[in-house]
């Protein structure tokens, strides 16, 4: 985990205290269920909370005994004796370290899901109030890069909207697949522990019961959550990518909020860099990282092996705290986003009404021409402002229009106010509201 893209409130979540208190919690809870069905005294359990409960973990003293003993669960219960004395022995009754280890990994990847399901909001609600505001803010769309017909940035931004919609109903869906615990002990099979143990432990750690472990939770849940993760981190490139393409010199229709003071090169004093949406990119490849690992983690030997163990010990932290970076970053973006209307609008303008062309094609085939014959008419005009464009750099607003207006064959078909009336952009934007209503209701 690089500390540079990582928030306080998800590296807490991966630290080794919160880890070695959730180990505490699921064993004391575990005690409690044992003497409820009286395999241990209840004044033992009492016990355990009660020296337990609030202690400081020594990270550095379980290090240690980890070294020597060569096992992370059992150096910790070898500390955690230090303080609860001869009741220690009452301790980890039945279990095995993987119930331990796994239901902390579902209580990890719970309680990180809630931080990223708030990133999610917060893109959510930057989004729509970005696209209200500029619902009606007509651009050209494209299409391989190339001019195609109008739409408006609102509806670019409705667009990412409904994706992070889904988004987080595939979050919702991967926290609830994720959240389960195992007290099963070894193999999973209770012989050790009865079930109501795992039942308790599950209810009071916030999880469900996993109904059927081997001496593992089945790892098709973790990479169902990783692969979501994923699919999070893809949308967020998305768009980045849709406004770093906006922000390039020849396009300039929306840009990165670059404030007071701040430099975009070292050698370059007029550079102005679309840095964050960029980072958005890197971030998103290496969310994406823990994908296949994942993946490669569900088929596992038998009953378990631990092949996938020190896989999860680096792609669970990583993963979740820069997907949680990204989603604040990608928010504060579009909350700060600047937008040029006015460069949007020239910008579509250049190629002289090049995008009314279908309009066009289609009227021609209303008036009684072939489509093959009413295309040749039209991409011939199309082509001669494209010759234009390319000698001039802009083929000059109305000049597509022009054309058309002096193509005799053309006009033999449509009368000049049908051509007029084909160049009023307004037209494209006729369902604007529909797509809003069927985005934000």
């Amino acid at each position: 985990m690089i500390n540079r893209y990582a928030r306080k409130e998800m590296t807490e979540i991966w630290s080794a205290a919160t880890k070695y208190k959730i180990w505490f919690e699921i064993e004391a809870h575990g005690c409690d269920a044992l003497a409820e069905i009286g395999v241990i005294p209840k004044e033992s359990a009492e016990n355990i909370w009660k020296r337990g409960g609030n202690v400081e973990f020594n990270v550095s003293k379980i290090d240690e005994i980890e070294r020597e003993v060569k096992h992370d669960v059992i150096a910790f219960l070898t500390h955690l004796a230090e303080f609860i004395g001869d009741d220690s022995r009452f301790v980890h009754q039945g279990f095995t370290s993987s119930d331990i280890l796994d239901t902390t990994l579902s209580v990890q990847l719970t309680r990180a899901t809630d931080i990223l399901l708030l990133g999610i909001d917060r893109v959510l609600d930057a989004l729509k109030n970005l696209a209200f505001e500029h619902k009606n803010t007509i651009t050209i769309g494209r299409s391989h890069g190339i001019h195609a017909e109008p739409t408006t940035f609102g509806i670019k931004l409705a667009r990412f909207y409904a994706e992070f919609s889904r988004n987080k109903i595939r979050l919702l869906s991967a926290r609830e697949e994720i959240s389960v615990c195992a007290i099963s002990g070894a193999i999973g099979t209770f012989a050790n522990i009865d079930p109501s143990v795992e039942q308790h432990v599950a209810k009071k750690m916030g999880l469900h019961v996993e109904p059927v472990s081997s001496q593992i939770i089945p790892r098709d849940r973790h990479a169902a959550y990783f692969s979501t993760l994923g699919v999070i981190a893809s949308s967020i490139e998305n768009v980045a990518v849709e406004i770093r393409h906006l922000q390039r010199t020849e396009v300039l229709e929306a840009e990165e909020f670059f404030s007071k003071g701040q430099k975009g090169s070292s050698a370059m004093p007029h550079k102005r860099n679309p840095v964050l949406t960029e980072n958005l990119t890197g971030l998103a490849r290496l969310v994406r990282m823990a994908v296949t690992p994942a993946l490669e983690n569900v088929a596992l030997w038998h009953e378990r092996d631990i092949s996938h163990s020190s896989v999860e010990r680096g792609i669970a932290p990583d993963a979740t705290a820069h997907l949680d970076f990204a989603l604040h970053r990608l928010a504060g973006v579009i909350e700060n986003l600047v937008v040029y209307p006015e460069k949007m609008k020239s910008n579509m303008d250049r190629l002289g009404g090049l995008h009314n062309s279908q309009r066009l094609l289609l009227a021609l085939t209303q008036a009684g021409e072939q489509r093959e014959s009413a295309y040749r008419l039209v991409q011939r005009n199309a082509m001669r402002v494209w010759d234009i464009f390319r000698e001039d750099g802009s083929a000059g607003e109305g000049s597509f229009k022009a054309l058309i207006l002096s193509d005799t064959d053309i006009m033999k078909l449509l009368t000049d106010e049908q051509v007029q009336s084909m160049f009023d952009d307004e037209y494209h934007l006729k369902h604007v509201e529909t797509i809003f209503n069927r985005v934000f209701n």
